[in-house]
């Protein structure tokens, strides 16, 4: 049954106007789109949730730091505030900013990988995943077996398998593991829960091998709040407490801030001791970012992102955003329409292989949902699947993901009951006629994160 909608703890303050347009005019869009969700306009699209990364609203306190942000080249005091920001909540030593969370990755794995070298996750998201392959690595995803189970329910369905990871540091030797990274949450896996107790021990496990641990934490506030409901040892703590354990077990961490932070541009790279590591992170940021005290971001973007940092991890909205992500859920369950259950942090990832079982993976089921969401109400949303994963870079054969999913990703603090209950309608619609949808094919494909430009059509 339906649980009740969480009330914003939040009044809204101002608005932008959207306007949905006729299905005959959805039609023809996502067709001159090429069937792809990432080339549709803005101003076509009714809810958009194609991704919660800049997607965000700001707080007035946000938006007044933004007139405050300091816009010197360098040393600006924005930028020290930013530092004592992310000494506080996560203890790290070594701060560097950068302007988004694939920027953190670029600076940062070339310094730890190479061809030849391997790096493992709990599962690798995809710019993550490009990043570790341009470097000519190869990236392995080692998550637990009840991840892969989207119908069965476990708390933190986020974590590394931790024999599986010893196993394979064995198998392709230790000097060969260029760095092992937790992401949390588990983006891939639908948005799932990372354990405390799992970090101590992967933790133990790099610490054995003298190998790198890098945290991705990008939904990091999302992950305290589900170890606080979840975990019994950390009950009674603080979110920040929380964080400040996690993070006690990650040697580095790398975050786009345009999650949890509620930015709308930002990202972090942070190192908890080693001041020979980051010297040469201050080398790379400088070549790709600009310089180290700005990182390629503006003044009024620091100082929001420092101000985010806070924010994100107030209990109030945090039970507020992941209750809105429930009652969705609950919406779900009454119809029968699978999902990674339970339903995670930051979107609702709707199981496209058992909406549609008829469709092959490599007629990208997760891509036909997607095209029909926008088609029946104007829902821009995103694959999570093997259209996603891309082909394998040595054989260039088609991937077959764990999961085919649909993320229904949601914006922090945009929309409201009244366009949950929209999205929960257009699945039951999708559902009634979803013997009737097709498959589609690429018809061009760039070699690098195809998901963002190729073209597709429908397979007749």
């Amino acid at each position: 049954m339906a649980i009740k909608y969480i009330p914003e703890p939040f009044r809204i303050k101002m608005v932008e106007r959207i306007k949905m347009l006729t299905k005959e005019e959805r039609i023809e869009r996502i067709k001159e789109a090429k069937y792809n969700t990432f080339n549709l306009k803005a101003e076509d699209v009714y809810i958009d949730l194609l991704t919660d990364s800049g997607t965000n609203a700001m707080s007035d306190d946000q938006w007044a730091g933004v007139m405050k942000g300091d816009e010197a080249y360098a040393g600006g005091k924005s930028y020290y505030k930013l530092l004592d920001t992310v000494k506080d909540i996560f203890g790290y030593e070594y701060v560097q900013p950068v302007h988004q969370g694939r920027a953190a990755e670029k600076v940062l794995f070339p310094l730890l990988l190479e061809k030849g070298k391997v790096g493992i996750s709990n599962m690798f998201f995809d710019t993550t995943r490009a990043h570790v392959e341009l470097t000519g690595a190869r990236a392995i995803d080692c998550v637990v077996e009840e991840a892969k189970d989207p119908s069965h329910r476990a708390p933190f369905k986020g974590n590394m398998d931790v024999e599986k990871l010893e196993k394979l540091i064995n198998e392709y030797g230790k000097e060969k593991i260029g760095l092992v990274v937790m992401t949390i949450t588990n983006n891939s896996a639908g948005g799932q829960p990372v354990s405390v107790q799992n970090m101590r021990d992967v933790s133990d496990i790099c610490k054995k091998y003298n190998i790198p641990l890098v945290i991705d934490a990008a939904r990091f506030a999302e992950n305290a709040h589900f170890i606080k409901e979840r975990e019994e040892e950390f009950k009674n703590s603080t979110l920040k407490e929380i964080t400040r354990e996690i993070f006690s077990y990650g040697d580095m961490f790398i975050m786009s801030a345009k999650k949890d932070a509620i930015t709308n541009m930002g990202g972090l790279l942070a190192i908890k001791e080693d001041a020979e590591l980051f010297q040469l992170v201050k080398g790379n940021t400088i070549s790709y970012e600009g310089f180290i005290t700005y990182g390629g971001l503006s003044g009024r973007d620091i100082e929001s992102l420092a101000i985010g940092l806070y924010e994100g991890l107030d209990e109030d909205y945090l039970n507020y955003r992941v209750g809105q992500i429930e009652y969705l859920a609950s919406i779900l369950d009454d119809n029968k329409i699978a999902y990674q259950a339970p339903a995670g942090g930051h979107g609702l990832f709707v199981d496209a292989k058992a909406m549609f079982p008829h469709i092959p993976y490599n007629e990208f089921p997760g891509q036909a949902l997607a095209i029909e969401l926008y088609i029946e109400a104007g829902i821009r949303t995103c694959d999570i699947g093997s259209y996603m994963l891309g082909n394998d870079p040595e054989t260039g054969e088609q991937r077959q993901a764990e999961f085919e999913f649909t993320r229904l990703a949601i914006p922090r603090r945009v929309y409201t009951q009244a366009h949950f209950d929209i999205m929960a309608e257009a699945l039951i619609a999708i559902k009634k006629r979803a013997k009737d949808v097709k498959g589609y094919r690429i018809t061009w494909e760039p070699p690098v994160l195809r998901h963002f430009q190729a073209h597709l059509e429908p397979i007749e």
